[in-house]
């Protein structure tokens, strides 16, 4: 992130989608920047806290995207240029805010930064932020490069001065994560000053902002979107390459023109194949896209994930006088491109080739069928799993046996998180149902109510600390008021973790890195007159009987706290493991054990491994954290733990 804050302009770095558009943010002039950490969006805040003081704007990781967004926009009606940046996901927690911005105006310009993540690498769910864009009449941008990702950032902040509206940039994983040549313009040097007009909404002199949503204003929105289109039909941002007259148009955006650019190449179709790249995605810029719609009777529409461009483009058709061209399309619809999941390269070459009836082969057929042939059993399986030393296995398997032992068929509700994993053998199938965050605590409070109806099995909710912050505390709000028979867990690492360790309100520490006020998780419990107790995780004993006390317990909501710092936060500070950990093969009775290898083939931790020649587990010692847990669980105590 060295390049992000370099005064050289002309000068070329080396950067990735997300830093280029933190640095067009910087261009831009901003003087606050809110997010909420989501992989693939989390670097822009990173990138631009990481300057923040030395370039003399305000950064922060706020407690949710709602919130977030909610700061951003109190900045600019202040008069300072603001960003917004989040993941899908957050896009669904800050649309109630959103909704209601986008009707207002704002002050000084005003950009959320969305990354999509098609195929749901790093998610829950591959939604398309598109779709809000459009039915919320938001302008859209989409870069297909990184350096127009930069470009296209900072000129986001121009148009939404200039049409009085919030604008959204939607990046996709492929364009935040991967890297590429930025080149880098001039950083301002006007200084920031924040003053709120703080005029009467109905005084004639109002002439740009109104505070406050009304039916007026959903008209003068169309208004301004008819505006955001007569900008997008000159805008530098959409382009043509091809020929005059092409026996196929492809249509694109995004990461998309560059499958699609190497399609063409690679098809040697650059003379019979033309690309209208778009990067104003919302409004369509509808001449633009009209005059081009002649060059060609057949249109492929390549995009990331929905439909959004080809049945916009249709719907624009529609409109269209008979004597328009009517082409034919080729897309989602008609199964030449993927209605979900990522593009790449190949799928762009086979919808290209089908279309224009080429054989096309991506690899020889012969090594086709020999790869085919190739058993399944030869490629490693790797499983998703929890890292060395991670206190979530042991919590998961004081659960497991909590629930065990208690005997009425309890499960845990969970949401999305490192924990998240315990849907699988990482967790050892403990965690029944995975959604959004906060969404563990708020399923339990619906399960906890249905007494009446003979429902008697223990509920867990389980939640880590930041989620805590961001989406539960309603939740646990909610059961304490509604007297919902559950106990919450929360997994406090002391980090978000899923997303590259970011600070949280738990954690005594900002963005900027500055010391601030730890807010206490139990003693907001305590607060709210919820029973609390606090285990360390890496006590299996200890745990497991406070859980299984916890869950016996009747009447409202209770609360476990599972308090243990990270493993690869307390190795990065301390530099050293807890213990030195090894297995005495004598004591090690290996499959004779009796505990069908409990260690190995049912903890699995990834520093515990099966030595099949001896016949015994075995620790890895690169892999192994040092943590120790794996003593604990050992019946024959064969696994040794020495303190360093």
């Amino acid at each position: 992130m060295a390049g992000i804050g370099i005064d050289a302009p002309g000068t070329t770095e080396l950067l990735i989608g997300n830093e280029a558009i933190a640095r067009g943010a910087l261009e831009a002039g901003i003087g606050f920047a809110a997010a909420y950490p989501g992989t693939p969006s989390t670097e822009i805040m990173e990138s631009l806290a990481s300057v923040a003081k030395k370039m003399n704007f305000y950064a922060e990781w706020s407690v949710n995207e709602k919130v977030a967004l909610e700061s951003a926009a109190g900045a600019s009606f202040a008069g300072i240029r603001a960003i917004a940046a989040m993941k899908q996901n957050g896009v669904s927690v800050a649309s109630d805010f959103l909704a209601n911005i986008v009707m207002s105006g704002i002050g000084a310009g005003l950009v959320l930064v969305c990354c999509d993540d098609p195929s749901a690498i790093s998610s829950s769910n591959e939604q398309d932020t598109r779709n809000i864009a459009k039915w919320l009449d938001i302008p859209l941008l989409e870069p297909g490069t990184f350096q127009e990702a930069k470009d296209m950032t900072k000129w986001a902040f121009d148009l939404a001065e200039e049409l009085d509206t919030i604008c959204i940039i939607r990046s996709v994983t492929r364009i935040a994560h991967a890297r590429g040549n930025v080149k880098l313009g001039e950083l301002p040097r006007k200084e920031h000053k924040a003053h709120f007009d703080n005029i009467c909404p109905v005084a004639p002199t109002l002439t740009k902002f109104i505070p406050y949503p009304s039916a007026w204003l959903h008209q003068q929105l169309h208004v301004k979107l008819d505006k955001a289109r007569e900008v997008f039909e000159s805008s530098p941002f959409n382009w043509y390459t091809g020929p005059e007259e092409a026996e196929l148009l492809i249509i694109t955006c995004g990461s998309c023109w560059l499958y699609s650019l190497e399609a063409v190449k690679t098809l040697n179709l650059e003379n019979k194949v033309g690309i209208l790249k778009l990067g104003t995605i919302w409004p369509l810029p509808q001449k633009l896209i009209e005059k081009h719609l002649s060059k060609s009777p057949k249109i492929l529409v390549v995009e990331e994930i929905d439909p959004f461009l080809e049945g916009s483009i249709k719907e624009m058709i529609a409109d269209l006088p008979p004597a328009s061209p009517h082409p034919t399309f080729y897309g989602k619809h008609s199964g030449h491109i993927n209605a979900y999941g990522e593009l790449n390269p190949n799928m762009v070459i086979g919808a290209t080739a089908r279309i224009m009836d080429i054989t096309y082969e991506s690899r020889p057929a012969e090594y086709s069928k020999k790869a085919a042939e190739i058993p399944f059993t030869y490629m490693p399986l790797r499983i998703m799993t929890f890292c060395p030393g991670c206190p979530h296995r042991a919590t998961f398997w004081a659960i497991k046996n909590a629930l065990r032992l208690d005997g009425r068929d309890g499960f845990v509700t969970g949401d999305i998180g490192c924990y998240s994993m315990a849907i699988g053998p990482a967790g050892f199938f403990q965690e029944r149902t995975m959604y959004c965050m906060g969404a563990g605590a708020g399923v339990a409070n619906g399960l906890g109510k249905l007494a009446q109806f003979g429902f008697n099995q223990p509920v867990l909710a389980v939640c880590g600390d930041s989620t805590f912050f961001h989406a539960t505390i309603p939740a646990l709000i909610n059961g304490v008021y509604n007297h919902s028979n559950f106990t919450l867990v929360i997994l406090d690492n002391s980090a978000t973790a899923m997303t590259g360790f970011q600070p949280h309100p738990g954690t005594g520490i900002t963005a900027m890195g500055e010391t601030t006020r730890v807010v206490d998780i139990e003693d907001l419990c305590h607060s709210l007159g919820v029973q609390v107790d606090v285990c360390d995780p890496f006590d299996l004993e200890n745990a497991t009987a406070t859980l299984l006390k916890m869950i016996a317990e009747n009447g409202g909501p209770r609360v476990v706290i599972m308090r243990r710092e990270c493993e690869l936060v307390r190795a990065r500070r301390e530099k050293k493991p807890l213990y030195k950990v090894h297995v005495d093969p004598d004591k090690c009775l290996g499959e004779a054990c009796g505990c069908n290898r409990l260690c190995t083939s049912a903890f699995s931790c990834p520093g515990l491994i099966w030595d099949k020649d001896a016949g015994k587990a075995k620790i890895d010692e690169v892999i192994c954290a040092g943590c120790g847990i794996c003593a604990d669980i050992c019946p024959q105590e064969a696994i040794i733990k020495e303190a360093v």
